[in-house]
């Protein structure tokens, strides 16, 4: 008996695992690993896929090609208590080891809370984040791997800014940032080093 198309390759895509794969296509196009000929090669065959399993050639020779289509993410756990920082006009610092809590409250109205994830152990699939900032502002250090959404943070004058990619992948650590910005800033990145002290 021959199999059948979903048993031999796997799950079905949406036209949203599509744009997601697309999308990431041209980065890779900005960050110049693959040239315009190549990103039209590869956006073809994209469009044309049917299959999970068909989206993963294009992807072969980059970065992360798991985080194509998107993962189901674990919930964080809704009655976890959040660790409260309350900076007001001071400036708040996690760095090195420390326990990282599933759930975070940061509140700031003209202070600085800054967190660096990058040497410490994250025991949590998903950690939630969720900011109070008046014109205040808060920067989150991410290790290399992970990932952070910032959608559903509301700036009304202030300014929200990542480069980490924003699509979970299994087995590294999703963060989740939401709340209000009012006319402070929120930035998750990277750390990167320079004359051999991280910033």
């Amino acid at each position: 008996m021959s199999e059948s198309p979903s048993e031999s390759r796997g799950f079905r895509i949406s036209d949203a695992d599509r744009e997601r794969a697309a999308q990431r296509l041209h980065q890779a196009l900005a960050e110049g690993r693959i040239t315009l000929s190549e990103l039209e090669e590869r956006l073809a065959v994209v469009y044309a896929a049917r299959y999970e399993v068909d989206l993963r050639p294009p992807f072969v020779d980059l970065p992360d090609p798991d985080a194509i289509v998107a993962r189901p993410v674990p919930a964080v756990p809704s009655d976890a208590p959040p660790l409260v920082l309350r900076a007001g006009m001071s400036t708040i610092k996690r760095s090195g080891t420390w326990d990282v809590p599933p759930r975070l409250r940061l509140q700031s109205a003209m202070g600085s809370v800054v967190l660096d994830f990058c040497d410490t152990v994250i025991p949590h699939p998903v950690v939630d984040i969720e900011v109070d900032l008046g014109a205040g502002s808060a920067k989150l250090l991410v290790p290399d791997d992970a990932t952070a959404n910032v959608d559903d943070i509301v700036a009304s004058m202030g300014t929200v800014k990542s480069s980490v990619p924003s699509v979970p992948r299994p087995g590294v650590p999703h963060f989740v940032v939401h709340g209000r910005a009012g006319m402070g800033s929120v930035t998750v990145r990277r750390r990167y080093r320079i004359a051999g002290r991280y910033f």
